[in-house]
């Protein structure tokens, strides 16, 4: 199997930089049942080329633990698919993490790329792997290969040559290739259970729930196990990010069998609603879920997402579609910024539990300080619930990158000092079904300023 990815952007050769691989240097990586190499075709200020080979031994992958292969003779050592996947993370494991110690300004830096698979397992040919990456901003070239040259009346195999090209960030490039390749293949050769389902997640953060395709790309990846795909779409769902079509509820507590997401939204644009908010901001507005709700209510003449993720930023323009009455700002929300001061409201959705605990305070400054709205909403999920979802094991966070997760007394607690400390009155909300012994699932609370509510 071979992977190459080449950039043109100078020097070209911060490459070697981002996948911790230095160009004048051949490198191996030993991986369950065969050996990965890492070497530079080409690396000048130019043009650099970091190729990944990968040698597999069929029978040591039949043999090995957990496997779901049987047969000696399968295509895992000749054709993209799980087993590349699994060699693409051995190999660049700490540009997977976006992490850079040498130059870590290299990290979010956008880079001109061109991924090859020369020979990619591909279950429902080239319209499959353009379904599965253009939506994420790559052009794609994926020419089916024939069954056999000499015999055309045979007709195509399942496997493409696949070229792509795009201006992405390298971390993000190499997400999108560990999900989809294998989601593409759709076999896996090992056994998929819930830490598969968590792989996909972290790997897939700030960009699989907003795609098109998430289910077709979980139920691949996951080898349709349905308990782990359920497990993997309801993260999803809980993460913020719906289907656009969604619609949102119009009262606060709503009664209908939707999703939880679907449910956050509907009480945060009925407050919204309540407050009479015509200028609106979406702080940590992530890839846009709940901007596509707000945009569709004609009452907003003013819509401001903000979020600190350029990636995030640039799905939410897509799903946007470039509509004009929303903004789109990069900021980090504990930094004060004035420009997101006079609006009537602020919304932090699923926002306040992705912040470091001590830098809290900066984000209050910055939010009920600087921006200082008539009405702030903050949504968050409610620990205490967590025990009522199957399949997320005892004292973890529904996300990866959650720093905490507030009982409704913690919250409370934080939300009334908030209240006190800035002139505002405070009033809470459930989201979701709510459980006799552990409350909501979604907690949510209305800020108001003191002026407005004696208004």
């Amino acid at each position: 199997m071979l992977l190459t990815i080449t950039t043109t952007r100078n020097p070209a050769t911060d490459l070697g930089f981002l996948l911790h691989k230095h160009p004048a240097k051949a490198q191996t990586v030993a991986l369950s049942a065969g050996t990965a190499h890492v070497f530079y075709p080409e690396a000048g200020p130019e043009r650099c080329t970091a190729a990944l080979f990968v040698e597999i031994d069929p029978v040591g992958l039949v043999r090995g633990g957990g496997t779901a292969l049987t047969q000696y003779v399968n295509d895992r050592p000749y054709a993209g698919g799980s087993y590349l996947a699994v060699a693409l993370r051995a190999a660049f494991t700490t540009a997977l993490a976006g992490r850079c110690a040498a130059r870590p300004e290299l990290v979010d830096e956008l880079f001109d790329l061109e991924v090859r698979v020369p020979s990619l397992t591909a279950r429902g040919g080239a319209e499959a792997v353009h379904k599965l990456f253009e939506p994420l901003g790559w052009r794609v070239s994926a020419t089916p290969i024939p069954l056999d040259p000499q015999v055309p009346e045979w007709g195509e195999s399942r496997y493409v040559d696949l070229t792509l090209t795009g201006t992405h960030r390298v971390g993000d490039a190499l997400r999108h290739l560990y999900v989809l390749l294998p989601a593409l293949d759709g076999d896996k050769h090992y056994w998929v259970g819930q830490d598969e389902a968590d792989k996909l997640l972290r790997a897939g953060e700030g960009w699989l729930a907003a795609h098109p395709e998430r289910e077709l790309i979980a139920n691949r990846y996951l080898a349709r196990r349905r308990p782990v795909v359920d497990y993997a779409l309801s993260r999803l769902a809980d993460a913020g990010d719906v289907p656009a079509e969604a619609e949102a509820l119009v009262t606060e507590l709503p009664d209908q069998p939707e999703s939880l997401a679907s449910q956050r939204h509907g009480s945060v644009l009925a407050a919204l609603r309540a407050a009479g908010a015509r200028r609106v901001l979406d702080l940590g507005c992530g890839s846009g879920a709940l901007l596509r709700v707000l945009e569709k209510e004609r009452s907003f003449v003013d819509i401001v997402g903000v979020d600190v993720s350029a990636s995030a930023l640039a799905i939410a323009e897509k799903r946007l579609g470039g509509y004009t009455r929303v903004t789109l700002r990069q900021s980090a929300l504990t930094y004060a910024d004035p420009a997101l001061a006079g609006y009537d409201a602020a919304v932090l959705m699923e926002v306040v539990e992705h912040v470091d605990e001590d830098r809290l305070p900066a984000l209050e400054h910055a939010v009920f300080g600087v921006a200082a709205p008539r009405t702030v909403i903050v949504t968050t999920p409610n620990a205490e619930y967590n025990r009522l979802f199957e399949f997320l094991p005892m004292g973890h966070f529904r996300h990866a990158d959650h720093r905490f997760e507030w009982t409704r007394a913690e919250f409370r607690a934080w939300a009334d000092g908030v209240a006190t400390r800035r002139g505002y009155d405070v009033r809470f909300l459930p989201i979701g079904p709510v459980d006799q012994e552990s409350g909501p699932p979604t907690q949510l609370a209305v800020f108001s300023t003191t002026e407005e509510v004696a208004a």
